[in-house]
C-alpha cells in the first residue's frame, strides 16, 4: 500500500472511546496500512465525551468556519485535530455543539438513541468530504467503519457525484454484527432526498433500522468487508446479492495481508 492514500470515516476510534468492535478495527486497520507506507487519515465526531485536554486536540481554525445545511438549517462546522501517540496518525474530529457537545456518543442516560442520530450522521457525512475538500487530498480508497459514518457513501455516490476531486476514488464500507436497536428518526429518508438524493436510492431508510441502514451504504459502495466474525443473515445475502467485491472476517492475525490484497486486487484493480 506504498504512497496510496486512505481515508478511514469512522463513528469511533480507539484511544479516543472505549474500545469495542467499531473502535478497535478503527485503529487497528489504519494502523496495519500506515505501517506498510500507506498515506493515511482518519475521521471521526468529536463527541462530549471524548477528552480533549488528555488527547490534545486543537482546533483548526483554517478549516473550520463553514457551515452545513442539514435538513434546511444551517450548522456550523468546527474542525479539531490530533495524532495518535506514537503512530504519526493524524485524526481529525467533525464538531458541532449542537449535534455533538452532549456527553455520549449515541444514546442518553437511560440508554434510547438521540432523536437527531439522522441528522447528525448527515452533518457527519457533510463534514468529513467538505474538510477533505478543503485539505485537498485526494484518497485513492474511502473506508468506512460505523452506522454514523455510513450515509458517506451515499453522499459520495449522488451530493458529490459531479465533485472532479472524488472522480477515481472508491468507497469500502465495513459491516459490523452490532448497530441499535429500533429505529433513527422516520423523517430520515427525507431529510436525505432534501439533498438531492433520489428517492429510490434511499427508500430503505423509509423505516431506518440499523439493517436497511447498512443495505443503503452497501449500495453505494464499491466493496463490502465484513468487520465482525457474525453478522446477521439477512445482511450477508444482501451482500451475496449485490455482487459488490467482498471481503469476509479476517482475524487480526492475517488483517493486514487481508486487507491489503483486497484494496489492491478487488479495489484498485491493480
Amino acid at each position: 500500500m506504498e504512497d496510496k492514500r486512505i481515508l478511514y470515516v469512522s463513528s469511533e476510534v480507539v484511544p479516543y472511546l472505549p474500545e469495542n468492535e467499531v473502535s478497535q478495527m478503527s485503529f487497528d486497520l489504519p494502523k496495519m496500512i500506515n505501517d506498510q507506507g500507506g498515506q493515511i487519515r482518519i475521521f471521526m465526531p468529536r463527541y462530549g465525551n471524548v477528552n480533549e485536554r488528555r488527547h490534545q486536540l486543537h482546533e483548526v481554525i483554517r478549516l473550520s468556519g463553514m457551515n452545513l445545511v442539514v435538513n434546511d438549517v444551517d450548522m456550523p462546522l468546527i474542525i479539531k485535530v490530533a495524532s495518535i501517540p506514537k503512530e504519526r496518525i493524524q485524526v481529525y474530529f467533525i464538531d458541532n455543539d449542537e449535534y455533538f457537545k452532549r456527553k455520549s456518543t449515541f444514546s442518553d442516560e437511560e440508554g434510547v438513541l438521540y432523536p437527531d442520530n439522522d441528522e447528525r450522521a448527515i452533518f457527519f457525512a457533510k463534514g468529513v468530504v467538505e474538510t477533505v475538500k478543503k485539505l485537498n487530498w485526494v484518497p485513492d480508497i474511502i473506508h468506512v467503519q460505523g452506522w454514523l459514518a455510513s450515509l458517506l457513501p451515499v453522499y459520495m455516490k449522488h451530493y458529490y457525484k459531479d465533485d472532479a476531486l472524488f472522480s477515481e476514488t472508491k468507497i469500502v464500507t465495513s459491516i459490523f454484527g452490532e448497530g441499535y436497536q429500533g429505529e433513527l428518526d422516520m423523517e430520515m429518508s427525507k431529510k436525505v432526498q432534501f439533498d438531492g438524493v433520489p428517492q429510490e436510492a434511499v427508500a430503505d431508510l423509509d423505516t431506518p433500522s440499523y439493517e436497511n441502514l447498512m443495505k443503503v451504504a452497501i449500495m453505494h459502495s464499491d466493496g463490502v468487508a465484513q468487520g465482525s466474525e457474525e453478522i446477521s443473515s439477512n445482511l450477508t445475502k444482501f451482500i451475496e446479492a449485490s455482487g459488490k467485491p467482498f471481503l469476509p472476517f479476517a482475524a487480526k492475525d492475517v488483517l493486514a495481508d487481508a486487507y491489503t490484497q483486497f484494496y489492491n486486487t478487488h479495489i484498485l484493480g491493480l
